[in-house]
């Protein structure tokens, strides 16, 4: 079972090393986990290296140890049984010697198939309170909880709740997450307006035997200019809300020295459009005349299509350069450019997929793909 735990943590994308899981194994052989509860904090503090892995952990963990659903009709025959739990004694513990899971299983059905009362705070019989380890509010170092809601709060239960998820960073982001995430980008420089520096003043003045010598400086202001181009409509339907969420969050930090948004679907072809319901448009290469080496441009959508989209065709019957093409002419005149793409990584093997991503750094629209992908933009700059 603990081989099944080490695998689930793999699974849920925990980097658990060897090092690691043997001296987690060398903590069990201390006695330093002598219940389920205590191997659950054991395992996260030896196995998990920051919060933001506690929601997976947590999951691998339940997946591991999680007690067994009964079959339908006796959960119906004992559901009368278990319905009014009594209270739990204080300071009684049930002890119990099951070798494993399965061994917990079969007894549980040998004991229902004997079982023909309710029982209540026993340590032996399906029942309410009690040290039973089958049944509900009770308390016991090993068993199945059936209904209720537990009287021991359990290592099983505490991960079930899943109190860490919004910790995780392999998840899609709110507004906040996109303002924290796209503040990396701020780079300030003294472009401002002059102003006279008080204490710099005063400093300077001392270090100059009394004789008065101003510290005129300027305004810090961020360098950083930001283009957003965004995919809008067909596949990327599903993921508005979260490409909205981007713009609302670009948009509302007023961060930045210069700010544009423009939409495009599929890939940029003749137009680039700043309102798509009322067509307000720009041709592409007007947009593209007007960017320089400084600003930075931040591609989003699935980058999914037909080839011909993206290898053949100008976009709508229109002559002119493919998609791809106007994506290396931006990628050439903005070196610091990324794609965000809100589909996960597994879909990315695609022809168009590869080809925009061998085009624009590509990253998912995620909390740690935002971050990386900022991180690229700040050592482009």
């Amino acid at each position: 079972m603990l081989l099944n735990l080490l695998f689930n943590l793999r699974n849920q994308g925990l980097k658990v090393g060897s090092g690691e899981w043997l001296a987690f194994l060398r903590g069990l052989e201390l006695g330093l986990a002598e219940s389920l509860d205590q191997l659950y904090y054991l395992a996260r503090t030896v196995l998990v290296h920051t919060e933001a892995h506690y929601d997976a952990f947590d999951v691998a963990f339940k997946a591991t140890f999680d007690g067994v659903e009964l079959p339908a009709p006796l959960k119906d025959e004992l559901s009368t049984w278990l319905a009014n739990a009594r209270q739990l004694e204080e300071g009684r513990v049930g002890h119990h010697d099951f070798d494993s899971l399965e061994a917990m299983r079969k007894e549980l059905e040998k004991r229902l198939a004997e079982q023909k009362e309710r029982h209540d705070g026993g340590n032996h019989w399906v029942g309410t309170g009690g040290t039973s380890p089958f049944g509900n509010s009770g308390k016991a170092d090993q068993g199945i909880r059936i209904g209720g809601e537990g009287g021991g709060r359990t290592a099983v239960a505490v991960a079930g709740e899943r109190r860490w998820a919004g910790y995780r960073t392999d998840v899609q982001l709110d507004v906040r997450d996109f303002k924290v995430a796209l503040s990396m980008l701020r780079r300030f420089g003294r472009e401002g307006a002059e102003h006279l520096d008080i204490e710099g003043t005063i400093d300077k003045t001392a270090k100059n035997a009394g004789e008065i010598e101003l510290d005129i400086k300027r305004e810090r202001i961020n360098r950083v200019r930001l283009v957003l181009l965004m995919d809008t409509g067909g596949s990327m339907e599903p993921n508005a809300a979260l490409v909205s969420r981007l713009f609302t969050a670009a948009k509302q930090l007023k961060t930045f020295k210069t700010f544009e948004a423009w939409h495009f679907h599929n890939c940029p072809y003749q137009w680039l459009y700043s309102d798509y319901r009322t067509f307000q448009r720009k041709p592409t290469a007007q947009v593209l005349d007007d960017l320089t080496a400084q600003h930075r441009v931040v591609w989003v959508g699935d980058a999914s299509m037909a080839p011909w989209e993206l290898f053949q065709g100008a976009g709508w019957g229109e002559p002119g350069p493919t998609g791809l093409q106007w994506l290396q002419r931006f990628s050439q005149r903005c070196p610091s450019s990324i794609w965000l793409n809100p589909d996960p990584e597994r879909y990315w093997d695609h022809p168009t997929v590869r080809a925009i991503g061998a085009t624009v750094p590509m990253f998912p629209l995620t909390v740690d793909g935002l971050r990386r992908g900022m991180q690229r933009l700040r050592v482009a700059s």
